[in-house]
């Protein structure tokens, strides 16, 4: 009888080296490789795009991305006018994760000039993988307020079968296709129908219609639920919501108010925004700010912006969709984003709640929701050791497949 080893659990660092010193840099990379199972990346492309970027070189950062994004929806472009639309998909399906970096990378550069043309061509390679992809897709617009919400509305088969179906919730700053990786292609081939949109402040509502973020996304997601149940391929007993990034806060502050929903998945648990805003900013100036004193606030805050043109350029993308003109102003706006004990106590809806190991963005916060609200809630962590570490676990997107859309089956009774 052959007997097998036995070995001793390895210590895990906490950090692994990663492929930057810099923190933002090396998450992108992670965010980018974690989508090569889905087909949003390829891992030769993206170590070939970093290659001799050197740290913190945002100019060259964006440069890289650009060009690879160009390439690679060249290469779409070729392949749809000669009429072979799997090469035509895949193709156009990366290049719109690659500018999609570039849209983000924008923040990095003296100036904003190349967000709305970079941001176009990301949104027309993700369409362009929408009209060539074999997946079944409908382009629909969701009434919100006195307009609608861009969306698209996939689903496994073209008969009208009532199924099971996911609406998916962005975050601060992702595009539409990274939720193709975060969810909507584990869905599709588990026999879910997924909607995708742009909610108010992400993407194109904001870079092309100005309209910004809002605190009350029950607001948001309730017409999105009255679109979703009125569809005859929909079952309306059977429709579960997913929120990434801060896209946890928006999902928890709609479960507390409606409660449509048979099940959720926050992708992490997030109960105050700011608390990611306010750890970056000197304790000095935190207290002005909570002291209210706004005019001393701006003052300091613009002379510290002064000897960091970076960090400036960073606030002013990260600042954009909250639409207020001054610091002060921008971080009142930003602590309205907060779920309190009493909101979280009233979501009933069945929740499952990632906690990954090295959160950055909103540590501690996953247990929070969980431990607070009201229905029956799961929280579901995630580690170094299984390389599922770090916000909304970046490179071990298969794993956070199989766990959610495992417990999603089960609340769903599939």
């Amino acid at each position: 009888m052959l007997e097998l080893p036995t070995f001793s659990p390895r210590p895990h660092r906490v950090f692994s080296a990663g492929f930057y010193p810099s923190a933002d840099f090396d998450f992108v990379v992670r965010c980018v490789l974690g989508g090569v199972p889905f087909g949003t990346a390829d891992v030769g492309e993206v170590l070939a795009t970093i290659d001799g970027v050197a740290n913190n070189d945002h100019e060259h950062w964006f440069q890289a991305w650009h060009e690879t994004g160009s390439r690679v929806r060249a290469a779409a472009e070729a392949a749809a006018t000669a009429n072979r639309l799997v090469s035509a998909a895949q193709a156009y399906l990366r290049a719109a994760t690659y500018f999609a970096v570039a849209v983000n990378s924008v923040s990095g550069l003296e100036s904003d000039e190349l967000l709305v043309p970079t941001f176009r061509l990301h949104r027309s390679s993700w369409e362009g993988f929408v009209d060539t992809t074999d997946r079944i897709v409908e382009r629909v617009e969701i009434p919100y307020e006195q307009g609608t919400l861009p969306g698209w509305f996939f689903t496994p088969s073209a008969d009208a079968q009532p199924r099971p179906t996911l609406v998916m919730v962005n975050g601060s700053d992702g595009a539409i296709s990274t939720l193709w990786s975060s969810g909507a292609s584990g869905a599709l081939t588990r026999g879910y129908n997924v909607l995708l949109f742009d909610g108010p402040g992400q993407q194109s509502m904001l870079f092309e219609r100005g309209v910004g973020f809002r605190p009350d996304w029950e607001a948001v997601l309730t017409p999105v639920a009255d679109f979703v149940l009125q569809r005859p391929d929909v079952d309306s007993d059977r429709v579960a919501l997913y929120g990434i990034s801060q896209g946890g806060y928006w999902i928890a502050r709609a479960l507390a108010f409606e409660h449509r929903f048979a099940a959720a998945i926050a992708d992490p648990g997030v109960m105050d925004v700011a608390a990611s805003w306010d750890r970056n900013i000197p304790s000095s100036l935190m207290k002005l700010f909570r002291a209210g004193k706004k005019d001393a606030f701006d003052r300091d805050m613009t002379l510290g912006m002064k000897f960091s043109p970076q960090t400036a350029r960073t606030w002013n993308f990260r600042s954009r969709p909250y639409l207020q003109d001054s610091y002060f102003d921008t971080l009142t706006e930003v602590h309205r984003y907060t779920l309190t004990d009493h909101e979280a106590a009233q979501i009933t809806t069945p929740l499952l709640v990632t906690d990954p190991e090295d959160e950055k963005f909103w540590p501690g916060q996953s247990k929070e929701l969980a431990d607070r609200s009201g229905g029956p809630t799961e929280l579901s962590h995630f580690t170094a050791a299984e390389g599922a570490n770090f916000h909304c676990q970046p490179m071990a997107r298969l794993l956070t497949d199989e766990r959610m859309f495992d417990w999603l089956d089960a609340a769903l009774q599939r």
